[in-house]
């Protein structure tokens, strides 16, 4: 093994005791591959998952949806209901089987979800302002009633996660989903406790990883935060409004943040001229509060590398897909055989999903495909 990369495969423990073997995580990616109309995982899900255990120190699910109204995406993970208990125990054996820890990501989509995706075909969101996109929907605001059952309706998910044995849950508050829906100015305009001024708009925030920290009595389970650090709509979330977030979230006893960037050493989306690193802002902001995970196009063990010097964890997602192998050539100091592109007959060896398989295939340059 290269000197260079021992860092990578050191161990972390987290504050609430949960050990990866190595500093590396696989990123949560949506793989449309769950049973569309139950939630419950798949044979196809499952062997994915299994292809990529073992070598990484943990896994984050593909987001779960924690209602029946929250489902952003077709074949999604289902968490919403007490009968998919064994679903999730048969997803969280099959993660660890190998000594990989697992971690389900839960989820609301608020505005994002699909209208087709859901029984009354009304997205549901802090206010009713549409997201500025092409053939986007108006959403019905959220009554007093929907902001209590969607709490509840994490708390249950991390506990189901608990019970069907994850090694902990990350709450997913980026990417325009619900959480954030709440904390952003452009999709929250209400003026009651859950709306107006940026403390405010954290309420729902607050309430979510109260509710999620109180099923977990003193046991090893990882609870985490995912947010984006910018938005790039107007108004919209700006690099101050995140540092207060940050603020609040360093002091919620939580075992890690997880940033959303593309770039890990990239700028502002909001600011052009902003070159500083939004990572390194959020880190700096955190201090040693609370562990960061880095993420954004993080593709060699050189990469991984540099990354750790400034943050003690990171995640890989494309990288992981492409090679599932990544960590054990890492161990085996066969790093040059990291593969980096995708091959269009690969699929079958790398045991990807039809259905993520075919979103790759037809979304020019999210993926390096040979031609």
């Amino acid at each position: 093994m290269n000197s260079n990369y021992e860092h990578i495969l050191e161990p972390f423990t987290f504050k609430s005791g949960v050990e990866l073997k190595n500093r590396v995580m696989l990123a949560p990616m949506t793989n449309y591959a769950s049973d569309d109309e139950t939630g419950e995982v798949t044979e196809e899900e499952l062997a994915y998952y299994s292809k990529r255990t073992g070598g990484v120190g943990a896994i984050i699910t593909a987001c779960a949806y924690v209602t029946r109204d929250g489902k952003g995406f077709k074949g999604e993970i289902g968490s919403h209901q007490d009968n998919l208990v064994p679903s999730l125990q048969k997803l969280a054996n099959t993660i660890q089987h190998r000594g990989t820890k697992a971690i389900l990501q839960i989820f609301h989509g608020g505005r994002m979800c699909p209208p087709e995706l859901l029984e009354d075909r009304t997205p549901i969101s802090a206010s009713a302002v549409a997201p500025e996109r092409e053939g986007s929907v108006t959403p019905r605001e959220m009554t007093e009633e929907d902001i209590e059952r969607v709490i509840e309706g994490f708390k249950e998910s991390a506990k189901r996660a608990l019970e069907a044995g994850f090694d902990g849950v990350e709450i997913h508050g980026a990417n325009t989903y619900l959480l954030q829906q709440f904390f952003s100015p452009h999709s929250n305009r209400r003026q009651d406790k859950w709306g107006g001024d940026v403390y405010n708009r954290m309420n729902f925030i607050k309430e979510v990883i109260k509710e999620v920290k109180s099923v977990v009595e003193n046991r090893p389970f990882v609870i985490g935060y995912r947010f984006s650090p910018e938005e790039i709509e107007n108004p919209g979330i700006t690099m101050e409004d995140t540092f207060k977030l940050i603020d609040f979230l360093k002091e919620q006893n939580l075992d890690y943040l997880h940033i959303s960037v593309q770039d890990f050493w990239g700028g502002s989306i909001r600011d052009k001229e902003d070159k500083a690193s939004r990572v390194l802002l959020a880190k700096e902001r955190i201090g040693d509060k609370v562990p960061l995970i880095g993420v954004g196009s993080l593709h060699t063990p050189a990469d991984v590398a540099k990354a750790l010097e400034e943050v003690p964890l990171v995640a890989l997602g494309r990288e992981l897909i492409m090679e599932p192998q990544w960590i054990q050539k890492v161990e085996k100091g066969e790093e040059q055989d990291i593969r980096k592109t995708l091959s269009k007959n690969s699929q079958k060896e790398l045991v990807i999903p039809d259905d993520l398989w075919n979103a790759i295939m037809n979304t020019p340059g999210w993926f390096p495909v040979e031609e």
